[in-house]
């Protein structure tokens, strides 16, 4: 299933392919995910470098990384 967003052409935004993983891992944890489920290695690696609250990130690096 494909993101929609009409603030966004995923389909230009594709080609730059960490620009958008990035931009798709802040939309997954800022708007839902309805059933899709994000992955544990992509977040791992870009946790850092994404545009969400202080909270959410803490949380989400306190899962991540408290193992």
């Amino acid at each position: 299933m494909d993101m929609r967003n009409w603030l966004v052409d995923t389909k230009e935004f594709k080609n730059r392919k960490e620009q958008y993983t990035i931009w798709r891992l802040e939309n997954l944890i800022n708007f839902g995910l309805g059933k899709e489920k994000i992955g544990e290695k992509g977040l791992r690696k870009n946790i850092d470098n994404l545009y969400i609250d202080n909270q959410k990130s803490n949380f989400l690096k306190l899962i991540l990384f408290a193992k």
